[in-house]
Order: C-alpha cells, then sequence, then structure tokens
C-alpha cells in the first residue's frame, strides 16, 4: 500500500484554533456546555450546515489520492474553504473529534443500513449522565436521538424518525428525499476505535453506493435537498418535487443547493466525475424495506402501533 494510504495512529485530534473556527462556521457563539444543551445546539448546527456528500471523495478515486476527511483537520479544513462534508466514515470521525473537544462523553460506532447484518456505516454515540444519544453525521436529524429502553419518535413536519430499542443495538427508521418508504439502520452500542473506523472506510474503495455518481444531501430550514447522480429531490412541508439536471444546472445546484465552491466543482468536474454522474445508475439498486416482514416494517406501521406508547424529544 503507498505509504500516504496507510492508517495513522493516535488520532490527531482537533486544536483549539481549529475548533474554534469550526464553532464559527456552524453559526455557534461561544462554546457550548457539555450538557443536552449544548449537545443539541452543536448537532442541529451540524444538520443544517455539513451536507453528506462524496465530492471530495469521487474526486479522490478517480485521482488516485488518499481518501479524504481521514482525520478532523482534514474533514474540518476543506469543508470551511469549500462547503464539501464527506460520507459516514469521515464524517463521523470529525464530529467525533469534535464533540470530544468540547468535553463530551463520545465515542464512535457501527451500523448497518438496511440493516443487513454488516456493519456498513459510522456514527456517533453521546453518553450524558446514564443516557446516550445518537448523533449521526450522515442522518442530518437535527435532534440527537435518545438511544433509550422504548421506542422513541421524533417528528418535525418534515423529518420522520423512529428509533426501535434491541438487543445491543437500536435500529433508526429514517426517510430520505428520494425514498417513499423508511429504510433501517442497525446502531450498535458498542465503541469502535478509529483505527477500525479508518479501516471500513478504507475497504470503501471496493464496495460502496458513493464511488460511481454523484451524491450529496443538504437539509435546510423547512427543506431537504439530495443531489443523486443527475437527478434532483426536494423534500418540503408540501411534499417532494424531483427534476433530472442537464450537466449546468447539476454544477450550478452543487453551487446553490449543497455550498461547494466553484474551484473544487471545477476540479471535480475535470476528473471525470461529473460525466460518470450523468450517466444510469451502476449496479443493483439497494434493497428495498417493505411489507411483508414485520422486521422491515417501521414500527408505526405494525398492527397495534400507538402513538402514546413512544417519546419524543420537546423542540
Amino acid at each position: 500500500m503507498p505509504e500516504e494510504n496507510r492508517l495513522t495512529s493516535p488520532s490527531p485530534g482537533i486544536t483549539a484554533a481549529l475548533r474554534s473556527r469550526v464553532l464559527r462556521g456552524l453559526g455557534i457563539d461561544g462554546t457550548p456546555p457539555a450538557n443536552l444543551d449544548g449537545l443539541r445546539r452543536v448537532y442541529n448546527a451540524w444538520s443544517r450546515h455539513v451536507p453528506f456528500d462524496n465530492v471530495r471523495k469521487l474526486l479522490a478515486l478517480r485521482t488516485g489520492s488518499p481518501l479524504p476527511g481521514r482525520d478532523a483537520a482534514d474533514f474540518f479544513e476543506p469543508w470551511l474553504g469549500s462547503g464539501a462534508g464527506g460520507t459516514c466514515w469521515s464524517g463521523s470521525n470529525a464530529l467525533h473529534q469534535l464533540l470530544c473537544s468540547l468535553g463530551f462523553n463520545a465515542r464512535l460506532a457501527a451500523g448497518s443500513m438496511h440493516d443487513l447484518e454488516i456493519r456498513n456505516h459510522g456514527t456517533v454515540i453521546v453518553t450524558l449522565d446514564s443516557a446516550e444519544y445518537l448523533t449521526d453525521s450522515s442522518l442530518l436529524t437535527y435532534e440527537p436521538l435518545p438511544l433509550a429502553a422504548r421506542l422513541h419518535t421524533y417528528r418535525d413536519g418534515l423529518n420522520s424518525v423512529e428509533v426501535e430499542p434491541g438487543s445491543g443495538s437500536h435500529v433508526v427508521w429514517t426517510r430520505g428525499p428520494h425514498q417513499s418508504y423508511p429504510i433501517p439502520c442497525r446502531v450498535f452500542h458498542e465503541p469502535i476505535t478509529r483505527e477500525t473506523a479508518l479501516s471500513n472506510y478504507e475497504n470503501s474503495r471496493r464496495r460502496s453506493p458513493f464511488n460511481h455518481s454523484l451524491y450529496a444531501l443538504r437539509s435546510l430550514p423547512g427543506r431537504m435537498i439530495l443531489l443523486r447522480g443527475s437527478t434532483r429531490f426536494e423534500r418540503t412541508h408540501a411534499g417532494v418535487s424531483t427534476r433530472t439536471l442537464n450537466p449546468w444546472e447539476l454544477r450550478e445546484a452543487l453551487h446553490a443547493d449543497i455550498g461547494i465552491s466553484w474551484p473544487l466543482i471545477d476540479a471535480w468536474t475535470e476528473c471525470g466525475a461529473l460525466a460518470a454522474s450523468l450517466d444510469p445508475p451502476d449496479g443493483p439498486e439497494p434493497p428495498h424495506t417493505h411489507p411483508p416482514e414485520a422486521r422491515n416494517v417501521p414500527p408505526s406501521l405494525r398492527p397495534g402501533f400507538s402513538l402514546t406508547s413512544s417519546g419524543s424529544l420537546p423542540r
């Protein structure tokens, strides 16, 4: 393996100077306290300001470069300069380092997107007193989600999330702007090391839904926008709109909707990622989760479900 692609240890963390710049970029004044109110402030700001996107990953894969965002500085410096975020492994590592630098008891954890019994998703769990909260860098749910012993539901008119307890795990049901039905992500409670997260990230070079064409999600007040290939999805309180974009419109949407800088968009275009994003989807679609199997149905759609049996964080 080339020297620049080797995993490094220990984690470099995040400097006080970089943390201050990141907090300003998130629109946070001062230093949030390491309590639930502070966690809400940080995660709400992350959900509003940091996109989930594969722009830099596509550029790295097509130019033979190291995967981006392998440490907090390599995630946050480009985000501050170009507006690009990252995928789950890089985003969770950066969010984890930010929360730890603020005094939170945070740990890296793994999940199984689509509940496929393989650990294909990186995330962050925060412990506050005796309670645990999921702060996922990719799902952008605005609220930290309690991993409690009973079902938790969160709805704000735009997002609908259900967190279902299990043995040593929780299943988190969410729905992206392009999805008509909720999909599950099983989150495992045990911590993983930074080395494990980086190894999983490196392994994603070989197989990942984010290795061929554009995937860029931005959560904004009152709307969520997803660019998936050449298709633009927008969910608002009124519903979902879908439009196929031409190359010029796709570049403009990356800038106007997702917040990516023009120099990065130009580099992304020149490496061939724009052309690839105009191609038909490559490879099989991810599995659809829908009835009749009970495990593929979110709790609210199961017979006998009562909303009064679930808890919800106040807004």
